[in-house]
């Protein structure tokens, strides 16, 4: 390479090169980034549980929070958290790669116009038009969760497969590779940040919805807020509404790693 001024000595220029850039802070787990928030939570559950110790609790209250019903709560919701989250990727992704295809590619503002209504509708709402189609249960509660997560998964796939170079693509295509080949071994890789931080929203919305469930007779730590709620009882409000936000600060924690660990190597991450 050309370069410009006055000649400079061999072990000059060995000494006034710059040294490698440091490892962005982004891109280390510290130690900091995998304690605070466990900690914060530990901290958070042990002053409720405390609250607790010292609460007056009545007989209403103390049949609401018995025989396992908290324990049953927070399972239900993790399950709908979880089952939700499962079928959002298995539609979402797929759906988002296909339209970033060219036999599909016109057929992308349709299904996102479609995708964005699902997440526009109030929530409750949609809820209630699942309950009167297929009646109260589980399975009404999960298609409405689904249908209001699926957007941000779909939207950043699409949106990290699009924002590919195009000359690494036609590289890949010169030296060789199929369509499937660029696909899995290229494209997905490099958009695989994106998608992450779209499982992340889908993720903690997930969490946040599932709480509705209750009212089409899905379960979920709803029961514990409207029980609250209806009775007119605190301590059972407050630990519903506790162990929610518990649950989704522990899920973006664990997204938020999971973005760190699976990020392909040689990405930068943001700041």
């Amino acid at each position: 390479m050309t370069t410009y001024g006055p000649p400079v000595a061999e072990d000059e220029r060995e000494e006034s090169a710059p040294p490698p850039p440091p490892d962005r802070p982004g891109r280390r787990i510290t130690w900091q980034r995998l304690t605070f928030l466990p900690a914060f939570l530990l901290a958070l559950l042990l002053a409720t549980w405390l609250w607790f110790q010292q609460a007056d609790l009545d007989p209403l209250t103390e049949n609401a929070l018995s025989n396992g019903q908290v324990s049953k709560a927070l399972w239900q919701h993790v399950q709908l958290t979880v089952i939700s989250t499962f079928f959002v990727l298995i539609i979402a992704i797929p759906l988002g790669i296909a339209l970033t295809r060219d036999a599909f590619r016109r057929a992308s503002p349709v299904v996102m116009t479609i995708a964005n209504m699902g997440q526009a509708t109030p929530a409750i709402g949609l809820l209630a038009l699942l309950v009167i189609l297929l009646g109260t249960g589980t399975e009404a509660a999960l298609i409405g969760i689904i249908a209001y997560a699926v957007l941000p998964v779909l939207a950043n796939t699409i949106a990290g497969l699009k924002a590919n170079d195009p000359t690494l693509l036609e590289a890949a295509r010169g030296i060789g590779m199929s369509a499937t080949g660029v696909l899995t071994r290229v494209e997905l890789p490099l958009a695989v940040p994106l998608i992450l931080a779209g499982v992340r929203t889908a993720l903690v919305l997930n969490v946040g919805t599932a709480t509705l469930a209750t009212f089409g007779g899905g379960g979920g730590l709803g029961v514990l807020i409207t029980t609250g709620i209806t009775n007119q009882r605190m301590p059972v409000l407050v630990l519903g509404s506790v162990l929610t936000v518990a649950l989704a600060l522990l899920v973006d924690w664990l997204a938020s790693l999971a973005e760190l660990l699976l990020r392909p190597r040689g990405l930068e991450a943001g700041p």
